[in-house]
């Protein structure tokens, strides 16, 4: 049977030609048309069904045409009526009239399809039918979530977006990863992440780079990196933790897959992580300080007590540390009683008995400590410098130390001296944290020195 019959509807669609009969043409004209067609009469028959149509529903045009709507074949029976009416008011509708139906293929399937419908005008104006191009429309439904998906994660997303490309430099950047990067969106488009990331770029660079030649990881990872903030001298870049996950993007249009670059989605998880490194950092210190004072019971000698306790202190807090007692008070002296070895490990040493007064300064730290009966906390102005040295050599401190936290001893109402914790340049500042910790361990250490001079131990 051909594509249509002849009908009111079929004229109207198509002029006969002469020696050829009008309906075949136009059963020839809509077969060979890429979209699915169909047409229906004002009574709702179908009169006209293409191969298209055909090859997305499965009906033939034998089966379709002469139908009197799409109820119980073409549609369920329950959206039979409301599919029908919507098609069919568009003969009384101006221009067209785009809806999207579930329709049923012939073996019982259902498939989601976009309409465009209009009315058949007649000999004499009026409407006499209306005819439906359709199409499947999973595609093009994926196609828009997919961009209105893009368009979220750029605009809206709660966690960074940069599509990296194969050279490893942003291509395009949501606002969450610009203000992370401390920079505009199309200001960090095409610049190296070098220029916008100091420590950790290798690390990044290295994970962006196995996505685009292996693949994704199978977890995410996580980055500590330090941004390169315009107008920050003076001041230290701050350090960042950014969880991240990273997907590899190829092209769709290719036979092979061609790498387009890296998605990277991260998230800053820079507090939660501190807070976690705090809590373990406390119960590590407190760890320390209960091993220091088991070992430290086991001492016949008071003065090894103190410097066990100061041992037990060094591990993962500072480098060397230095204990200073009070030999007098007016004016003050304070005299060396006990040390870390400079230059290499090991445990502390007490210092004979007879030392000479250790010749700080008016100002020197370890004074200040003692004057205020308070810890202090210092740092070589330019811990990386060249000054940083004989800042160290002024002040009578191992070569190499850059970051000092003195912490007196006190012990019932007096002050005994000072113990002083000392960092080098691979290491961070002192920060108020330390010095609660250093204080915990001084009252430890002056507990001890009160039971004995540390002078007289070593002699």
């Amino acid at each position: 049977m051909s594509a249509s019959r002849r009908t009111g509807t079929a004229g109207a669609l198509g002029p006969d030609e002469p020696g050829r009969d009008g309906g075949e043409l136009l059963a020839a004209l809509l077969d060979g048309m890429d979209a699915a067609l169909c047409a229906l009469d004002a009574d709702g028959v179908v009169t006209h069904w293409n191969r298209e149509a055909e090859r997305i529903l499965g009906w033939s045009a034998a089966e379709a045409v002469g139908r009197t709507g799409f109820a119980g074949w073409a549609v369920r029976p329950a959206d039979a009526d409301e599919v029908q009416g919507r098609l069919l008011a568009a003969m009384h509708a101006p221009g067209r009239q785009v809806h999207e139906f579930a329709l049923v293929t012939k073996d019982g399937g259902r498939v989601l399809v976009r309409t465009q419908s209009a009315a058949v005008p007649g000999a004499d104006g009026k409407p006499v039918g209306v005819y439906c191009a359709f199409s499947e429309v999973h595609a093009q439904i994926d196609l828009e979530r997919s961009i209105a998906l893009s368009e979220a994660l750029f605009e809206d997303a709660a966690w960074g977006v940069v599509l990296v490309d194969a050279d490893l430099r942003p291509a395009v950047v949501n606002a969450y990863a610009a203000r992370a990067l401390g920079s505009g969106r199309t200001a960090l488009l095409g610049r190296p992440l070098g220029e916008l990331i100091g420590q950790g770029v290798e690390e990044l660079e290295g994970a962006l780079g196995h996505v685009l030649a292996e693949g994704a990881p199978p977890s995410p990872m996580e980055v500590w990196v330090t941004l390169r903030v315009p107008g920050e001298a003076g001041g230290r870049p701050e350090r960042r933790c950014w969880r991240s996950g990273f997907v590899r993007l190829s092209s769709p249009l290719a036979e092979e897959p061609v790498p387009l670059g890296v998605g990277w989605l991260f998230q800053d998880v820079t507090e939660a992580r501190l807070v976690e490194q705090e809590a373990a950092q406390l119960r590590f210190r407190a760890n320390q300080l209960h091993r220091a004072a088991r070992a430290a019971a086991e001492c016949e000698d008071p003065a090894e007590a103190a410097t066990v306790h100061l041992d037990f202190a060094l591990a993962g807090f500072a480098d060397h540390a230095l204990i200073d007692l009070v030999e007098n008070e007016e004016p003050l002296r304070l005299v060396r009683a006990a040390a870390t070895p400079s230059g290499a490990p090991g445990a502390s040493l007490l210092v004979p008995r007879g030392t000479l007064p250790v010749r700080y300064g008016e100002g020197h730290p370890a004074v200040q400590c003692v004057e205020r009966a308070g810890s202090v906390r210092t740092g070589a102005p330019e811990p990386g410098g060249a000054e940083a040295g004989r800042w160290a050599a002024a002040r009578q401190w191992p070569e190499g130390s850059v970051f000092a936290l003195c912490a007196v001893l006190r012990s019932r109402g007096r002050t005994l001296g000072v113990v002083t914790f000392l960092r080098g340049a691979s290491r961070a500042r002192f920060e108020r944290g330390d010095a609660m910790y250093a204080e915990s361990v001084a009252a430890r250490i002056a507990a001890a020195v009160d039971l004995a001079a540390l002078g007289g131990a070593g002699g």
